[in-house]
């Protein structure tokens, strides 16, 4: 009887134990998380060994690599599956996302017409995955810092986290540039030149409008990037100001290349932001040069 009513009982309070049990591990979890998380700005052991050494080493003991690998592997997996989960909510929303980007053309969504069997299934699916590689970016890209992380010193990790907000704030930027200033310029010259009707089909459209989007967004890094590597000692802002003439001409070539169209004003448009974002990236370079040189100067005081 006594064993009746344990496994009476047991049944009872199994979704109570349950959501205990689950309570615990995600405090557990939670903890584990903040503790590895600490440890990045806490953790000064960092090896300077040169990079040739190392290589060597490395080829020597090949075996070396393994927990490297091991760990790049964990962190793929993690930003893999943020990007299907990501992509999941994405095409929950994928009719909602379809009708804002047609938005630049006169009559949205109503106006594209498809003409191939497959053309409405792969535009879906393409929105779909680049809505959610969006979405996931930002924890993709700590998965990479926190692969890199211990190899850095503590306040290179602290700027390389800072830095995630920061490239997700550019890239927004970017992307909404393309979206607000650029498309609605674009759209009308190109469905209207030389007179001639254009229907845009939904397969055409959306390819244009994403690549549009996706590579100004990249574009619009520049200045981060810039600082960055001024951080690492790689550039110098006085360098990047001496050769502002060879700069703009790349600007305008890689303008060039993206531009949807080919008149001068619309290659304007993609040039000139570009151009403020090179000379903002030379400020910042500057301020990092000084920075990096205020360091040195302190480092045998320290010692």
């Amino acid at each position: 009887m006594r064993k009746l009513l344990n496994w009476i009982w047991k049944i009872i309070t199994a979704p109570v134990r349950f959501i205990i049990w689950l309570v615990r591990k995600v405090i557990n979890t939670l903890k584990r998380g903040l503790q590895s998380i600490s440890s990045y700005f806490t953790d000064e052991e960092v090896d300077d060994t040169p990079i040739g050494e190392s290589l060597a080493t490395t080829i020597e003991n090949p075996k070396a690599l393994l927990p490297h690998i091991i760990a790049l592997r964990k962190h793929l997996l993690r930003a893999v599956l943020a990007i299907v989960i990501t992509t999941a909510v994405s095409f929950l929303f994928v009719r909602e996302i379809l009708s804002y980007l047609a938005e630049p053309i006169s009559g949205g969504i109503n106006e594209l017409i498809a003409i191939d069997v497959t053309e409405n299934i792969g535009t879906v699916m393409r929105v779909t995955l680049l809505s959610g590689f969006t979405l996931a970016l930002p924890y993709v890209i700590f998965e990479i810092w926190l692969f890199i992380a211990p190899a850095l010193r503590v306040s290179s990790r602290i700027k390389g986290l800072l830095a995630i907000p920061a490239a997700m704030v550019l890239f927004v930027g970017g992307m909404a540039f393309a979206f607000f200033v650029m498309l609605p310029t674009a759209l009308p010259f190109l469905f209207n030149f030389m007179g001639l009707t254009t229907q845009p089909r939904p397969s055409s459209y959306y390819n244009f409008v994403t690549l549009i989007m996706f590579w100004i967004g990249v574009t619009f890094e520049f200045p981060l990037v810039i600082y960055l590597l001024a951080n690492m000692g790689l550039i110098k802002a006085k360098t990047l100001a001496s050769q502002w003439r060879l700069a703009i001409l790349i600007i305008a070539v890689l303008s060039a290349l993206i531009t949807p169209t080919v008149d001068p004003v619309n290659m304007g448009l993609v040039m000139a932001p570009m151009i403020v974002l090179y000379f903002i990236g030379i400020g910042l370079a500057y301020i990092a040069q000084r920075g990096r040189l205020a360091k040195q100067k302190e480092a045998p005081s320290d010692n």
